[in-house]
């Protein structure tokens, strides 16, 4: 039976989104889009404990930032609501009740204490088959007895009451067929009665039914429950609408072996987050790609390659391109090592590609930040020049500073090689050379200056570097005659004759 392609991405608010859930987004969304599908944004916040505030409209300015667009969620609203599972709690009981009625789950009232005691007696306690029939709960009390606690408020959970001894079959697009014996699977909690609401592994399973999800794609580190997943589906009897199960690969440290965390990125100096996070509780500060100067569409582009490939080596491509081309017959089944440089790389590419007036309206924020209001200067020009030397936008004004300040200090190597004891004599014959000029323009300026220094006889390094250190104060920048034709006649000359006055002659 053909199905029209619903995915879900279902994070839980309790902090920021962390890059690996990010690409999960992104796969889903990359995924819907090929086959012309619903991109469905429910919110997992059935974790009372560890609700953040803050987090879950963090999660959709993260997404929308990214241009992964939902079709249905809690800000867009659809026919499958509520997409918030706290508002859930009616549609929930119905599936827990179905579950007890049918003989495939039971109360437990077994306490902490109790669990912890089992625990310091039997090694790898797991509440199961070969444990469950020892513990407090409906299958060894009478129903009186069950009932006058229940009466009585006393807190219970509901457990799924697993058979073991069988192999369960998981289909996985990635994975293919992945099979796993029922005994090493424990008796999930599915239910808490102390704050009325469904663990994840009961209220994903409901929730995708309901809301007719064709395809389950999460992290690897999900494959683990798939087995409970699918037994469940057997459970409420919905194994014709199964969805397709999809895990993808771990986002690998980029040293060592591991899965990628926070502190990888503390300690190398990359963000793990999409957007800043500014932790509620602590104060913590956390760095995010967007406040760090990467563009959107350079994230995704590095994201969507890190456990997927098109096929070829094609490495930049839009977003369009990306859904054009997804498939997850190209997914890899190992992990991805997070490159961070290989991010940067990314980001230096999309830079490029911008036109020199959008970079300058990216710039002027810089420019500003380091007092720079206003200025006469052409700066998309400016930012045409010096953009294929910088990764990011806030790297532009150290490769173009100069322009817009006038140096008062001179990079102390290139003086020493470059500014001789005849250098300030030079120089000033090159200030009336510049001043008779008819034409400042740089086509114009060049030959000008060249066949100046060819008629007199002077070393073209020697003088086109203490040139360039007098006007830039350093030995570096983009073509000489582009930036005295920027600066114009009376600031270039202003420059060298201050540089010929401050500049000490070397010893």
């Amino acid at each position: 039976m053909n199905r029209q392609v619903r995915v879900r991405f279902a994070p839980s608010p309790t902090g920021p989104l962390h890059i690996g859930g990010v690409r999960t987004a992104l796969f889903n969304y990359l995924f819907a889009r090929k086959n012309g599908g619903k991109m469905i944004l429910r919110i997992e916040d059935t974790d009372s404990q560890r609700f953040v505030e803050g987090a879950e409209e963090y999660i959709n300015e993260a997404l929308a930032w990214l241009g992964i667009k939902i079709d249905e969620g809690v800000r867009e609203g659809g026919e499958y609501g509520p997409y918030k599972q706290s508002e859930r709690r009616d549609i929930y009981r119905e599936y827990v009740k179905m579950l007890l009625d049918r003989g495939k789950a039971y109360l437990a009232f077994d306490t902490t204490e109790e669990l912890d005691t089992k625990r310091s007696e039997i090694k790898n306690f797991q509440y199961d088959a070969s444990t469950r029939m020892s513990m407090r709960n409906s299958l060894t009390m009478t129903k009186e007895e069950v009932d006058r606690l229940v009466a009585a408020g006393e807190k219970y959970v509901v457990r799924f009451l697993i058979e073991p001894g069988r192999d369960v079959e998981v289909n996985d697009l990635i994975r293919g067929r992945v099979t796993i014996n029922s005994s090493i699977l424990d008796d999930k909690v599915l239910y808490k009665s102390a704050d009325d609401l469904p663990t994840y592994h009961l209220a994903n399973i409901v929730d995708d039914h309901l809301m007719e999800v064709s395809h389950v794609i999460r992290g690897e580190e999900w494959l683990p429950s798939a087995p409970l997943h699918v037994l469940l589906y057997e459970a409420f009897g919905w194994t014709d609408t199964m969805p397709q199960f999809v895990h993808l690969p771990l986002l690998l440290k980029p040293i060592g072996n591991g899965k990628l965390s926070k502190r990888d990125g503390d300690k190398l100096g990359f963000p793990v987050f999409p957007l800043e996070w500014h932790d509620p509780k602590s104060g913590e500060i956390s760095s995010g790609y967007r406040e760090s100067g990467y563009l959107p569409e350079a994230v995704v582009n590095f994201l969507a390659l890190l456990g997927w490939n098109p096929g070829d080596d094609t490495e930049i491509m839009s977003m369009d391109e990306l859904i054009s081309k997804f498939s997850f017959e190209h997914c890899s089944k190992a992990g991805a090592k997070f490159d961070f440089e290989k991010g940067k790389w990314f980001n230096h590419q999309y830079l490029q590609m911008l036109s020199d007036e959008a970079l300058a309206n990216l710039f002027v924020p810089v420019m500003k930040a380091n007092g720079v209001e206003s200025t006469s200067l052409p700066v998309a020009r400016i930012v045409g020049l010096v953009k294929s030397r910088v990764n990011f936008v806030k790297e532009l004004w150290d490769v173009a500073k100069f322009f817009f300040v006038a140096p008062t200090e001179y990079e102390e190597k290139s003086v020493r090689k470059r500014w001789s004891a005849e250098m300030p004599r030079i120089m000033g014959e090159l200030v009336e050379v510049l001043r008779a000029m008819p034409d400042f323009s740089s086509a114009a300026a060049e030959p000008v200056v060249l066949g100046w220094i060819a008629d007199k006889g002077y070393h073209l390094g020697n003088v086109m570097n203490a040139f360039r250190l007098a006007v830039v104060g350093e030995c570096k920048g983009p073509h000489m005659f582009d930036i005295t034709e920027i600066l114009g006649r009376e600031e270039t000359i202003a420059r060298i004759e201050r540089a010929i006055t401050a500049i000490p002659i070397p010893e």
